[in-house]
């Protein structure tokens, strides 16, 4: 596993992480044996790096993590999110809101400090208002938080977020269903050392190349209940595409994958062809899964040929498409 430098400042890690969205069951539910070794499976092939939130199933996803990391004999660094959960969307946030969901994940988590602290989605109004980052720069001077970032929905709230002092990193969207933050926000943030952390890497699984449209899913599961964004931005769902689209999009580049690799391994490696990126986190259903994932480190870069023809695909095919903010 390539390692890369989280922000300026900031820790070393494998380039290639995993997120734990899917341990908290909005994935369909998940059995414990089952959450420890896709875990065990990560770390054994270089994944250094788990990304949660506080939300995800209520908190299950951090406590599984925690049982993990008792066992775990690697050190494994460990980021995860406030502003989604208990009762504090949209406009109920504050600084005792704020220590008391760091406290509680400390206590689900297993730990003394938290690596890396991130704002999950919360209103640009917040985020304009700029209080909230003051709060974070306490629990930082306090030890409670090594660092802070933000996860985010659009490249305003991205710009905004890198006006605040301290700030190491931002999580976003970014995939080949979803490529306009490399222009619009990348060179900015290589430029003031803010770390790139990309989720949704696969577009929740369509460029896995595995689904048809008429593929089901549990009724517990996001890409489910939120296709259409009827409980969340529609772009945590498939990207923001219409899932028939996405299937067909999907189709039409199967013929674009090169030799040796998988569909979700060229998505991969076309993200991490991206400088400014500092780590992709893309979940993982199975031990298989998580080391194909981390696999994706070692292939070569994407021909210049090939990340021509990605791009213009996206030009043509995709950007229409594309729904939620962006």
């Amino acid at each position: 596993m390539k390692t890369r430098t989280l922000g300026r400042g900031g820790f070393e890690i494998g380039e290639v992480g995993m997120g734990c969205w899917q341990f908290g069951g909005d994935f369909g539910p998940m059995e414990e044996r089952s959450a420890m070794a896709i875990l065990e499976a990560a770390v054994e092939n270089g994944i250094n790096f788990f990304d949660t939130a506080d939300i995800y199933g209520a908190g299950r996803s951090e406590e599984l993590i925690g049982r993990f990391l008792k066992t775990c004999g690697t050190p494994v660094a460990v980021a995860t999110k406030f502003g989604r959960g208990g009762d504090v969307y949209p406009d109920h946030y504050s600084r005792q809101a704020l220590r008391d969901a760091v406290q509680a994940s400390l206590d689900r988590l297993g730990l003394d400090v938290i690596d890396l602290l991130q704002l999950h989605c919360i209103p640009i109004e917040t985020i304009r208002d700029g209080e909230v980052f003051g709060w974070l720069q306490d629990l930082r001077q306090e030890g409670l938080i090594k660092h802070f970032g933000a996860s985010v929905e659009s490249a305003e709230e991205a710009h905004l977020c890198m006006e605040q002092d301290g700030l190491l990193s931002l999580q976003v969207i970014f995939n080949l269903f979803r490529q306009k933050l490399a222009t619009e926000l990348f060179p900015q943030a290589k430029e003031q050392g803010v770390g790139i952390i990309v989720r949704l890497p696969l577009a929740s699984g369509l460029l896995s190349g595995k689904f048809t449209k008429d593929t089901q899913f549990a009724e517990s599961d996001h890409r489910n209940y939120n296709r259409d964004g009827q409980c969340f931005n529609v772009a945590e769902t498939f990207a923001g595409l219409p899932f028939e689209k996405g299937v067909e999009l999907a189709d039409a580049l199967k013929e674009q994958v090169p030799e040796g690799m998988t569909m979700a391994q060229m998505a991969l490696r076309w993200i991490l062809d991206h400088d400014a990126v500092s780590v992709v986190i893309p979940g993982a259903s199975s031990p298989m899964q998580a080391r194909a994932n981390a696999a994706a480190s070692d292939l070569k870069p994407l021909a210049e040929g090939l990340h021509e023809i990605l791009g213009t695909f996206y030009k043509q095919r995709v950007h229409s498409h594309v729904r939620g903010a962006y």
